[in-house]
């Protein structure tokens, strides 16, 4: 079994020429707003750690697009390690500093940012079915002060239950690790349970809003028998995916992740979005709205970009043979 990009029912969405016309336009433009140093914010729910190599990227990208950090443009990155609460404050305080664009990186940044303003231009990204949230009025026409990269669609959860079946064919049930307070996780357990029935495997959502909790769910789901896990996406989950691998190996359970952080450090395996290339394009939609452009009317792109990593020293601990169709298929192979 192979799971690469066309595997998947995602569609790409192209810039329909008006990012990329403002991203070619000469630098002269830009010169043309004044040399006042424009203020760009960062708010996530990850840790400062796992922000560096995404921040870094974004930095180059937008140093390549002419504005660097210190001289023309002031880049606030605002980590939260999962601190909901925090998110909101951290986008409160970023309008009140007159914020020129605020980067939200998934549903919980982008609902604290939309909570405060309706004005301010937000590039949001790791955001899944903006349109169904209603969020946005469309992916090629966004409306309002919000445009972006989106996340997974949900069909998605159907190739972590392929990919975990392929993994351990004895699989006969799949503890879902959730965090109650992101909005998006009913439509992924739904996807999830309905991709599961039909390969007569049962699915059961496990809410988890810290570690204690983590630990207690995947505790839980290592006494059951054939049981194996997919954690949902959501920055609970990346500030916390050290203790969920260990406990995986701990627990013996073969596990199935969103991001390549999990599989890149000792994970099983993981398939997901490039976590770098969208937040490449994401410091584009920023240069665009510097520049000028007005974000409602810049199209919302889709996922193109995809990652299957699979950890063979994780699977050799779980006694699982890999099938070599599904290494050759490997984006990356851990060994």
């Amino acid at each position: 079994m192979q799971i690469p990009e066309q595997g998947i029912a995602m569609r790409r969405r192209a810039f329909f020429g008006l990012l990329g016309a403002a991203i070619a336009a000469p630098f002269a433009t830009r010169a043309q707003q004044g040399d006042r140093k424009r203020l760009v914010g960062l708010i996530t729910g990850f840790t400062e750690a796992d922000m560096r190599p995404i921040s870094a990227t974004f930095r180059e990208r937008m140093r390549e697009l002419g504005w660097i950090d210190g001289q023309n443009v002031s880049i606030e990155v605002l980590t939260t390690a999962g601190d909901y609460a925090k998110l909101k404050s951290d986008a409160g305080g970023l309008v009140t500093k007159g914020a020129d664009v605020i980067v939200a990186m998934g549903t919980p940044a982008l609902t604290a940012a939309k909570q405060h303003t309706s004005t301010t231009p937000v590039v949001f990204t790791l955001v899944a079915d903006p349109v169904g949230q209603r969020f946005i009025e469309s992916l090629s026409r966004p409306g309002g002060n919000l445009t972006g990269l989106t996340n997974f669609e949900f069909t998605i959860g159907g190739k972590w239950v392929e990919l975990l079946r392929t993994l351990d064919p004895g699989i006969a049930r799949i503890a879902l690790i959730a965090n109650p307070a992101n909005a998006n996780i009913s439509q992924f357990a739904d996807a999830i349970a309905i991709a599961a029935k039909s390969l007569g495997v049962e699915t059961q959502t496990v809410s988890v809003r810290d570690a204690a909790e983590i630990e207690k769910a995947i505790e839980s789901a290592g006494n059951q028998p054939k049981t194996g896990l997919i954690v949902l996406p959501d920055g609970l989950a990346v500030v916390h995916h050290e203790l969920i691998i260990k406990l995986a190996a701990r627990f013996r359970l073969p596990a199935v992740y969103p991001f390549r952080i999990f599989s890149a450090n000792g994970g099983l395996a993981s398939y997901g979005l490039d976590y770098l290339d969208i937040h490449r394009h994401a410091a584009e939609y920023v240069d665009a709205i510097l520049r000028g452009k007005k974000p409602g009317e810049l199209p919302v792109q889709a996922p193109n970009k995809f990652e299957l990593l699979v950890n063979l020293k994780a699977a050799k601990a779980l006694g699982l043979a890999v099938p070599p169709s599904l290494l050759v298929g490997a984006d990356e192979v851990i060994e």
